[in-house]
């Protein structure tokens, strides 16, 4: 193939062309463009890797050599050509085609996508052939949608979807580069958590027209919402105070069961005061029965909790508390985070209780946590400088 795409490629003059003597020699002789069309007299042709051909004319042959081998020989020989016709395919044609090979994505993600082009990504780009995206143009709709008022998130998600369908079309090899390469989100403002102390979470347990338990155990063992609510009686070991992350459920569209990446599966330890409480709720039901459901013994859906049980308490703790802060279900792992390093949990510990993939993590998302370490650290350095200087003082 490749010697056959060698004979096909090259540089040609189209003012002559090769004929044969009667003596089978061969000679080159004006052709019928002799003297026509000076700028493109010389040109130059190549075979891609599918076979395609393709070229290019020239006034001088230098110019025609020059294209051949920087532009398409040395592209083709790295893969890194792209056929001028692939570029005109539009970004929505690519966005189908990635989006239905998304098979590994949960249902909430692919949901979470689709809405971020539908609303953002779609009418801006949509249309456009993918060869015509510019960076320049990127940041721009980056800056009209935060101009527009679009948070953070919403900014990050439809920035994603579209980098990650030209990326698709870099590796498809229509676009030799992604042009979101480069363009800078802007920094998303971690707005103060509500960390609630051991008070307050009595307070909201006590609050609630039903579930204190849910309160109790999501804030004290950091799991999240949807790996409590999947959590069956056999993922707990009573004895050893243990439960078992081995699965999730989510409202998207229905519920979705998944298993948490590898990370995420891992054994949480629970306070000894929650163990009645969770033992009643395992009364009389099969080891693979839920323990945490909703009245009618179905899966406790966060969307219908959160609105009827757990807003309504949060209220009535704040007009009994002024400092009590506005909080969501989800708060309550922020607030098993804070207090597991008021109770001096390293971030090693912090870590594999909430699933997170790297202690980097942990770090990142509760640094102010640890700002009292590094005052405990300071204080403890101070003592040692001054027991040294005692101890030589006194020799």
């Amino acid at each position: 193939m490749t010697q056959k795409r060698n004979r096909r490629a090259g540089v040609e003059d189209r003012w002559t062309k090769k004929v044969r003597d009667k003596d089978g020699n061969v000679q080159r002789v004006h052709s019928s463009n002799y003297g026509k069309n000076k700028d493109s007299r010389w040109r130059a042709r190549y075979v891609d890797d599918e076979g395609r051909e393709g070229s290019r004319s020239f006034a001088r042959k230098a110019d025609a050599q020059k294209w051949l081998d920087t532009e398409i020989t040395t592209k083709l020989a790295t893969g890194t050509y792209v056929e001028p016709a692939a570029g005109r395919v539009t970004v929505s044609a690519v966005y189908e085609a990635w989006f239905v090979a998304q098979s590994h994505i949960s249902a909430k993600t692919a949901a979470t996508r689709r809405s971020s082009w539908n609303r953002h990504v779609e009418p801006q780009w949509g249309k456009h052939p993918i060869a015509e995206v510019r960076t320049s143009a990127i940041r721009l709709w980056v800056a009209s949608m935060v101009a527009d008022g679009a948070g953070p998130t919403t900014v990050e998600n439809a920035f994603g979807v579209l980098r990650q369908v030209l990326g698709s079309a870099v590796e498809d090899s229509r676009l030799a580069r992604n042009p979101c390469d480069g363009v800078k989100l802007p920094k998303r403002a971690h707005a103060d958590r509500g960390y609630l102390t051991h008070a307050q979470v009595a307070a909201l347990a006590a609050s609630v027209d039903r579930d204190a338990i849910v309160v109790r155990f999501l804030a004290y063992t950091g799991l999240r919402w949807g790996e409590m609510a999947a959590l069956r009686v056999m993922d707990f070991d009573m004895l050893r105070r243990r439960v078992n992350v081995s699965r999730s459920v989510t409202e998207a569209g229905g519920l979705q069961w998944s298993t948490p990446k590898a990370w995420e599966r891992r054994s949480v330890p629970f306070p000894a005061a929650l163990g009645e409480d969770l033992a009643a709720l395992m009364v009389a039901k099969d080891r693979d029965a839920l323990v945490f459901t909703d009245q009618r013994g179905g899966v406790l859906r966060n969307s219908n909790w959160r609105s009827r049980v757990f807003r309504p308490a949060v209220l009535r703790c704040q007009s009994a508390d002024d400092a009590f802060p506005t909080i969501t279900p989800h708060d309550l792992r922020h607030t098993a985070a804070s207090l597991a390093v008021s109770e001096r949990a390293n971030v090693k510990a912090v870590q594999r209780m909430l699933g997170h993939a790297k202690a980097s993590m942990t770090l990142d998302i509760y640094a102010d946590l640890f700002d009292e370490d590094l005052d405990e650290v300071a204080d403890r350095l101070d003592a040692a400088i001054k027991a040294t200087a005692d101890a030589l003082r006194t020799g």
